[in-house]
């Protein structure tokens, strides 16, 4: 419904008040003009979030996030102004410029550029892009791009030989003068939604775990915690679990090892109660949400409540009206870690703490609000630049933290296969108390489904303190390995061990051959 149609229906309710006979017809008709008027003041305040421009910032502020776009027919230009409005919204100080706009030292003075990128014809740079492409990818770059750091959404039609040509392009120019990529190219195949919730869930972690929500939600199925298993008794860091689910419907088992689960979590109990108790709503009335009946508490949990100062707003909604009105929590990813053949779909979760002592919306509802036996709205998303090697090839595997759950896929994908030249670089805290899956991981090394494997613990002393430095320390080793052909797979968190561990890896095998493994797919991260 439009926002004149909001005020229509304010407005002939207000005037049917005024001629309509009856006590009980005066009654309804008044309701129905409160109910145009609260859903047009509802509807106009989201158009004008929805429709704020991307300011700049202030002369005096961070230096800002570059989103810049090379669009053809508009939808990358759509893309990047949802992607700078997403960041604004979150608190990120940003710039927004189209390719044409753009320059060497505009490039060359950012720390972070995001660059949503359209390929046309048969792989060529959209028109918008040509002269940039041509002054810039072809050439030396004017400035120095070491200190920047970048991702890339890069759009295209896979029924074209040229497939994102002109993303890959672009990556492989500003890798080649040193600027580090945040985390693997994503890919869209004709607007494909699952990467661009992809897209979304990698803009949240720049934001800080902000609560982006989704420009198109996914189809969630139904599935049931079946286990919950606390994984790092006595850490001193946040406490990890694992995670078991199964479906309601066994057809949904289906995945490969590198694919992901895209869950939509719920509000805590208590705050669904409070949210009640301010509207002065009944959780027990049923309303109709995602294509389902249920209590209103239910479906309330789904969604992203208003701030406290917009609770008035909403007070004296019809119940159905009010789940109308409310957008859907966003989802998030997890890295899947068990197989189909498992009979379940395994997931390590580490819980997310705010400042103010609350937990992560999702980590929060997964570890610890969601009883055992909860149904968790969860759908399989499938991540083609993470699956395992179609071959027997070495596989060098190099994770930290919950990490370790895309790595365990794999591990379990190549043993099924008899593919056992494998080998693990895994960091964490302490061994004492930190050893994920750890009597699992000795058992893969007796029996030579890991060939090696080498943990680097952070609070045990000694080195190597990380991942990365460990990768430092075996280098000669890992050169060994990729000159006989090994791939390289990388799994965990963004900041800190992701950029670690690539910058070590420039080190081992030199900037030149981590390229060629990038452009080869020999070298594939998956990082949150």
């Amino acid at each position: 419904m439009t926002r004149w149609l909001w005020w229509i229906v304010a407005i002939a309710g207000a005037a049917l008040a005024m001629f309509a006979p009856g006590r009980h017809a005066m009654a309804a008709c008044v309701a129905l003009a409160y109910i145009g008027f609260c859903l047009a003041i509802v509807d106009a305040h989201r158009r004008r979030r929805a429709a704020r421009t991307v300011q700049a910032p202030p002369d005096d502020a961070t230096r800002p996030t570059l989103v810049a776009y090379a669009s053809q027919t508009g939808f990358a230009e759509q893309l990047a102004l949802q992607t700078a409005r997403a960041l604004q919204g979150a608190g990120m100080p940003v710039q927004l410029l189209s390719f044409a706009e753009l320059d060497g030292a505009r490039l060359a003075g950012c720390d972070q550029a995001l660059f949503v990128v359209s390929t046309t014809g048969e792989g060529d740079a959209p028109d918008m892009a040509t002269g940039y492409a041509r002054r810039l990818l072809s050439g030396a770059p004017p400035h120095a791009l070491q200190r920047l750091r970048y991702g890339i959404l890069a759009l295209g039609d896979s029924s074209y030989a040229g497939f994102c040509a002109f993303g890959h392009a672009l990556s492989g120019w500003l890798q080649r003068h040193h600027a580090q990529p945040l985390f693997d190219m994503v890919e869209v195949d004709n607007g494909d939604p699952g990467a661009l919730r992809h897209w979304q869930n990698h803009l949240a972690a720049l934001s800080g775990g902000a609560e982006i929500a989704d420009w198109e939600r996914p189809r969630y199925g139904r599935w049931q915690l079946a286990e919950r298993r606390l994984l790092n008794t006595g850490s001193q860091g946040d406490p990890a679990f694992h995670l078991a689910l199964t479906p309601a419907d066994a057809a949904d088992l289906s995945w490969q090892a590198g694919d992901i689960a895209e869950v939509g979590p719920c509000l805590p109990p208590d705050v669904v109660a409070r949210l009640l108790d301010a509207l002065g709503l009944d959780g027990a009335v049923t309303v109709r949400c995602d294509s389902r009946v249920m209590p209103l508490a239910q479906a309330l949990a789904t969604r992203l409540p208003l701030p406290d100062a917009h609770l008035q707003t909403m007070a004296g909604l019809p119940p159905q009206k009010l789940i109308d009105a409310l957008p859907a929590l966003p989802h998030r990813e997890y890295s899947i870690a068990s197989l189909p053949a498992d009979g379940r779909l395994d997931l390590l979760v580490r819980q997310t703490r705010h400042d103010d002592g609350t937990l992560g919306l999702a980590s929060g509802w997964l570890t610890a609000h969601a009883p055992q036996g909860a149904h968790i709205a969860l759908r399989v998303r499938t991540n083609r630049s993470f699956h395992a090697p179609p071959d027997d090839r070495p596989l060098i595997l190099i994770g930290n933290g919950t990490g370790l759950a895309g790595l365990r896929a794999l591990l379990k994908a190549r043993a099924a296969a008899g593919q056992h030249r494998n080998w693990l670089l895994f960091g964490e805290r302490s061994a004492a108390h930190d050893d994920f899956h750890g009597a699992e991981l000795q058992a893969w090394l007796a029996q030579g489904v890991l060939q090696r494997m080498d943990r680097a613990w952070s609070r045990d002393g000694g080195a190597p303190h990380y991942v990365q430095d460990a990768v430092e320390a075996h280098g000669a080793l890992i050169a060994d390995w990729v000159a006989q052909g090994a791939a390289i797979y990388v799994c965990g968190s963004l900041k800190g061990m992701a950029g670690g561990v690539h910058a070590a890896l420039s080190r081992v095998l030199g900037e030149t051959r981590l390229q060629a493994m990038i452009e080869s797919g020999d070298y594939r991260r998956d990082v949150y």
